[in-house]
């Protein structure tokens, strides 16, 4: 049998799953977190066109009346809690790969948007925010004089 650097294979498994572990709790902790009910860190994408910026959260299983949303200063916070989707007892768990627990998701926004016209919407586990720009930073057309 041959090894890596004095382990055999299978404690280098071993080794490789303990930094997994080890890993996760670095990013759940820089990414607000404090363990396990944190853990939880919806993906989303951020877009832009002329009129306004879209935010869209992957949040599957989440009732959205338990979704809190809000816009201040420049930020967009979202907040809530995804269920835990428990097994029966006697299965054997082979991978768990969704998350669940509160989460708490800050971003910044690159322009002044309008509060009084946001809107979120809920659908198929994806929260949509509609942020629609601040009048000020929209492009004007700039009519010249002759």
């Amino acid at each position: 049998m041959f090894g890596f650097s004095g382990y055999r294979p299978s404690n280098l498994w071993d080794e490789m799953e303990k930094l997994h572990r080890e890993m996760s709790q670095i990013v759940t902790a820089g990414r607000g977190g404090s363990g396990p009910a944190c853990s939880v860190y919806p993906p989303l994408n951020l877009y832009e066109d002329v009129e306004a910026f879209v935010v869209r959260a992957e949040i599957p299983g989440v009732d959205p009346k338990s979704l809190e949303v809000t816009a201040a200063a420049g930020t967009l916070t979202i907040k809530g809690s995804s269920p835990r989707l428990d097994p029966k007892a006697e299965v054997s768990v082979h991978r768990r790969e969704r998350d669940h627990g509160k989460f708490h998701r800050a971003l910044s926004l690159p322009q002044s948007v309008d509060p009084d016209k946001i809107v979120a919407s809920y659908k198929y586990g994806v929260l949509e925010v509609m942020l629609p720009k601040a009048e000020s930073v929209k492009p004007r057309k700039i009519v010249v004089a002759e």
